[in-house]
């Protein structure tokens, strides 16, 4: 497995020299394969599409899923842009809009949110490349040790920050933001029941947690939300640091975070192929309901 791990991570090391043009059409060639192949993340789309997106006839949810898979193909193959391409380069391939030294002028700690979208971690590149403030962020560890060795060594080689395991303890993270850190957070995936409310999203309720919320109000954090785009071909990418939530978050945690799917929702729905659909957002139920997968 080992071997295997250093083989990938030396091909992608390899095709991240490539143009971007170049690099897009491989990875959308990678997409039709793992939509060919990936038969079980193909239906977990295709159900969350038909969960979320019910007014779209069926040929186009299977049309969405394809696409989706296309794009899926190039987050995972222009991986190796994020991990080892200069940093110049990279600066000239991502597009900030917005306010993305909001972090650096607050008097208050910054919470990002981010949600899921393919882009997700040229977001975290740039927040790391655009602006000076440090970022904490939380990873999931990988089972293999030499892909989680290079995605650790990936995201913190810009020396702007720290990431924390979502298996550990919290209190490193909550100690990093009292520090001055701001915290890059992803607050849409299924966790479980623990510390998370039901709350609709796209009128389905999914276990969201309430961490997002009651983390900004007990911190005193200033909330801004992220979005990240993959443009087509070699066009780069697009990272929208949007105006930060004045009102947000209140003393209601679960009206908060209700708030936050509706977000996301509109979000969604501006650019729907990009979303993570092959996630199994509704995988926890309320006591008592059939299961959705």
């Amino acid at each position: 497995m080992n071997l295997a791990a250093r083989a990938l991570l030396a091909t992608v090391w390899l095709i991240q020299w490539l143009p971007l043009a170049v690099q897009a059409a491989l990875g959308r060639g990678l997409g039709r394969l793992l939509h060919a192949l990936a038969r079980g993340r193909r239906e977990v789309a295709l159900r969350n599409i038909e969960l979320c997106l019910p007014e779209l006839p069926p040929a186009q949810r299977r049309a969405l899923v394809r696409e989706h898979f296309q794009w899926l193909g190039r987050s995972l193959l222009e991986r190796g842009l994020l991990w080892y391409a200069p940093t110049e380069r990279l600066r000239r391939l991502i597009h900030v809009e917005g306010d993305v030294h909001l972090a650096e002028r607050s008097e208050r700690p910054v919470m990002w949110l981010v949600p899921h979208f393919m882009g997700l971690d040229i977001a975290g590149v740039s927040t790391q490349i655009f602006q000076k403030r440090l970022v904490a962020s939380i990873y999931q560890a990988q089972s293999n040790k030499v892909l989680d060795a290079a995605m650790r060594r990936g995201r913190l080689r810009f020396n702007q920050g720290d990431v924390f395991s979502r298996h550990e303890s919290a209190l490193p993270l909550v100690r990093a933001v009292k520090r001055g850190y701001a915290f890059f957070n992803l607050p849409d995936m299924d966790f479980g029941p623990r510390d998370a409310a039901f709350v609709p999203f796209f009128g389905v309720p999914a276990a969201t947690m309430l961490a997002p919320s009651r983390m900004a109000r007990s911190l005193a954090m200033t909330v801004q939300p992220v979005v990240a785009e993959m443009l087509p071909g070699g066009q780069g990418y697009r990272v929208r640091f949007l105006p930060a939530w004045d009102d947000w978050p209140s003393a209601d945690a679960e009206a908060d975070t209700k708030r936050m799917n509706e977000w996301i929702e509109s979000e969604i729905r501006r650019n729907p192929a990009q979303y993570l659909w092959v996630h199994k957002r509704f995988k926890t139920r309320p006591a008592g309901e059939p299961p959705l997968y």
